[in-house]
């Protein structure tokens, strides 16, 4: 006995065909928002640790440095103090060439430039991470550790991306070298992440909720800690299986939650550059 037709098969298929379009490019939107809230946020960010620590070093005022970094600069500890002073000139070039490498303007137009900027990044992320590991159990760092832990494992993810986008690339696998620099670009921006969750927190509570900022530890830290790199490496996941091979639905929830997680963060962006990095530029 023949089956029931199903409820799809009233549905023309011009129509279907006109939802899968419609929801792939609200999708599309949603990531091009992302995009670029995410780049000027990270521009702002650059210029800040340029202007501030590099201009501190510029004059020789590496006590500077101590101003919003806890052992931003020991005197007597040289080796500590070149490592700090790398992983700060690493944040500033990562910052600024990662977003390149995900402009697919860039690729086609300038693919030279694509690939020199491609091992520029990856070796600055590498030896950033090195960097931090090194400042963060040997150097001193704030918080306690569980958020020491979490970051370490960030580092560990930034060295892991690294090689598999290089090795994806070596194998000329587009397609997966594409996926893993994104992941990789995720995994560096973590430190970026940290802030911008932090001042969103800051200013949806009114000030300090869930920790103690006198020592900088309590639940939302130790929270945070993880989340800065592993909410959005659970986000790009979900983006690229709706994009790929999502149905309609599928890409609307996802276009939707990726555009509310925008505003978010674009208020934690807004926070940290009104209340923290534009201000430390021009004090």
């Amino acid at each position: 006995m023949p089956s029931a037709p199903s409820a799809a098969s009233h549905v023309p298929a011009s129509r279907l065909a006109s939802s899968r379009n419609g929801a792939a490019t609200a999708l599309s939107a949603a990531a091009t928002f992302w995009f670029a809230a995410t780049v000027l946020g990270q521009l702002v960010f650059a210029a800040y640790i340029v202007v501030l620590y590099g201009g501190h070093g510029i004059h020789g005022n590496f006590q500077g440095w101590n101003a919003v970094m806890s052992h931003g600069h020991v005197p007597g500890d040289g080796v500590g103090n070149l490592a700090t002073g790398i992983h700060l000139l690493l944040a500033a070039v990562i910052m600024l060439g990662g977003a390149l490498q995900l402009v697919p303007q860039l690729r086609r137009i300038a693919p030279r430039v694509h690939r020199w900027n491609g091992r520029a990044y990856l070796a600055g992320a590498v030896l950033a991470a090195l960097s931090g590991i090194y400042m963060l159990w040997w150097r001193g760092a704030v918080g306690d550790v569980v958020q020491h832990i979490g970051i370490s494992l960030n580092a560990v993810l930034v060295l892991l991306f690294a090689g598999l986008t290089l090795r994806r690339a070596l194998q000329r696998d587009i397609a997966a070298h594409r996926r893993w620099a994104m992941r990789l670009f995720l995994a560096v921006s973590g430190v970026w992440f940290f802030r911008v969750g932090l001042m969103f927190w800051l200013a949806v509570n009114g000030g300090p909720a869930g920790f103690d900022p006198g020592s900088f530890t309590g639940p939302f830290l130790s929270f945070l800690a993880y989340a800065q790199y592993l909410l959005p490496l659970a986000v790009l996941e979900g983006y690229l299986r709706s994009r790929d091979g999502g149905s309609a639905p599928a890409r609307w929830t996802m276009a939707t939650l990726l555009s509310l997680l925008t505003v978010a963060m674009g208020v934690g962006i807004a926070v940290a550059s009104m209340g923290m990095w534009l201000p430390r530029m021009h004090g």
